[in-house]
């Protein structure tokens, strides 16, 4: 009996949550689709593979995390995002005030759109830096540094909007 009982508790708290999901998400059961277009780069400090990688990685965590189709134009949601900041600044000066450690932020601009529901709409810059030893050019780890910032932009972005934390 109690194993009926607690079946039956698991499916009415499932029936109830029904917008759900185990990633997190907290999108409507009508929102079908996304269009995530290509990420503009604003930045003064110019970067050429970082709007693709953003865009690419946006892209592929909604394909993996939620059940939206993609779409080119005109998606239930749409995500719009540009680099808006690229920056490089010392963080740790030594004795003779030469930089000891340097740190890489990189600034987003996003603005959500949730055509179905627009009280979910978001406009908000997201920032995620990488601190790197000043002995190293930017040059010799700016890839590695850029891949881990990209992972937490992406982390960020996504539970902003669909996950709305």
């Amino acid at each position: 009996m109690k194993k009926i009982l607690t079946l039956i508790a698991a499916a009415l708290t499932t029936v109830a949550c029904g917008i759900y999901s185990f990633s997190g998400t907290n999108i409507q059961p009508d929102v079908k689709s996304i269009t995530i277009p290509y990420v503009e780069y604003k930045a003064l400090r110019v970067n050429p593979s970082l709007s693709n990688d953003l865009t690419e990685a946006l892209q592929d965590k909604f394909r993996k995390l939620t059940r939206l189709e993609q779409v080119d134009v005109d998606g239930d949601l749409e995500l719009v995002c540009e680099v808006t900041g690229y920056d490089v600044k010392a963080t740790a000066v030594t004795a003779g005030e030469f930089a000891a450690q340097n740190r890489l932020t990189i600034t987003v601009k996003v603005t959500f759109t949730n055509r179905k529901y627009p009280e979910d709409d978001l406009e908000k810059s997201f920032s995620a830096y990488e601190d790197y030893d000043s002995n190293n050019s930017l040059d010799a780890v700016e890839a590695g540094l850029c891949e881990t910032i990209v992972e937490k932009l992406v982390e960020d972005i996504f539970n902003a909007t669909v996950a709305q934390w």
